[in-house]
């Protein structure tokens, strides 16, 4: 395979994919905050035409970060899952060997990407950072949503037979190995479903999925993306996404 080249001063292996929608109130913090990590990591943010300018903030900061810090701008909203595609795409047109997936919204601590990334370096195919690993490490969740989150978490171990304590989690370092292993083209969901999705790819090719204990804390600026129709997607989407695995020779 040959890569391309990067573009930047500092060399780092490591990409840092952040979608957003309407985060104005986090991005540039969010964006300082992994430039701040002893680490280099570069970010890719891929926006989701914000009306509130989500992306020309990104586009102000790329003067300050020329080479590290990249914007792709898609036409509208269309989903975390795409998003996502559309980064891990970009990165492997690059020589990237670590690609993180990542909220802007600081429910993700930016200081607990070099954990992940260790995990990776130490062998771990994918690296996921769990709230449930060691017990609920989850703050400023009301009861519920801790309920129905634990809930779908257990429903999906138990669906897919995957020892993943958080199977829904969104903050992961994936080897670049993992995500060429997967057709890309041939993942189906957006919402939560799409985390497990690709948790459920990757196991089935019996990667190394290693989990992290992190303290997940609930976005303190702008307005979470969560509605039903996500939480239904994962309910269902779980037991279509195993039913397809049994009938097909190389799973998914």
């Amino acid at each position: 395979m040959v890569f391309l080249p990067k573009t930047r001063d500092s060399m780092t292996d490591g990409l840092v994919i952040i979608p957003t929608y309407n985060e104005i109130e986090n991005v540039e913090a969010i964006v300082r905050a992994v430039f701040g990590l002893p680490k280099p990591y570069d970010v890719l943010i891929v926006d989701d035409a914000s009306p509130d300018g989500t992306a020309g903030k990104v586009r102000e900061m790329q003067a300050e970060f020329p080479g590290r810090l990249h914007l792709e701008e898609r036409q509208g909203k269309a989903g975390l899952g795409t998003a996502y595609i559309h980064g891990f795409k970009w990165a492997l047109k690059r020589d990237y060997a670590y690609i993180f997936e990542m909220d802007a919204d600081f429910s993700h601590r930016p200081g607990d990407l070099p954990r992940l990334h260790r995990a990776c370096l130490d062998g771990a195919d994918m690296a996921i950072g769990s709230r449930y690993k060691k017990g609920v490490n989850v703050v400023n969740w009301p009861l519920h949503r801790v309920l129905l989150s634990y809930g779908a978490s257990f429903y999906v171990k138990l669906i897919t037979g995957m020892k993943v304590d958080d199977p829904t989690a969104g903050f992961i370092c994936y080897h670049r190995r993992v995500l060429e292993a997967i057709d890309l083209d041939q993942v189906r969901f957006v919402g939560y479903a799409f985390q497990i999705e690709m948790k459920f790819r990757a196991y089935l090719r019996k990667f190394q999925i290693q989990e992290v204990s992190i303290v997940f804390t609930d976005r303190e600026r702008g307005q979470s993306k969560m509605s039903k129709t996500i939480v239904w997607e994962a309910v269902f989407g779980v037991i279509s996404m195993k039913v397809r695995s049994l009938f097909r020779k190389n799973g998914l």
